[in-house]
């Protein structure tokens, strides 16, 4: 049986599901929601880059152009390469969150907390 793990994204508050055979990126994709962009997959265009503020993963390989030995020493990884093999806290960076940032829909205590509009 495959272990299956929680993942909470700090920009936007959300929480879903990651199995330890499934990437970062496939389990966020799940969300199905837009703003969520997805390049080459394959750890060369860095579009998926986020920071594991903790929990751990193991990771495939990764272009070093995105992610460098320090970055990945500070726990940046993209999300195409990287497993979880915990509960994780992560953050989106750069392209990544300026995706999921614009395009997240409000939840129904934030949308109830607005003003309604008067015709």
């Amino acid at each position: 049986m495959t272990m299956t793990y929680a993942i909470a994204i700090g920009n936007t508050q959300e929480q879903y599901r990651c199995r330890a055979d499934q990437t970062l990126l496939g389990g966020m994709e799940q969300l199905g929601r837009k703003g969520i962009p997805v390049g080459c997959r394959g750890g060369g265009c860095g579009v998926c880059k986020v920071r594991i503020e903790s929990g751990t993963t193991r990771c495939e390989r990764m272009s070093r152009c995105h992610v460098s030995a320090d970055e990945e020493a500070q726990g940046y990884v993209l999300a195409c390469r990287a497993y979880p093999q915990s509960d994780l806290a992560l953050r989106a960076v750069e392209r990544l969150a300026r995706c999921i940032e614009r395009h997240r829909t409000p939840t129904f205590l934030q949308s109830a907390s607005q003003p309604l509009s008067q015709p």
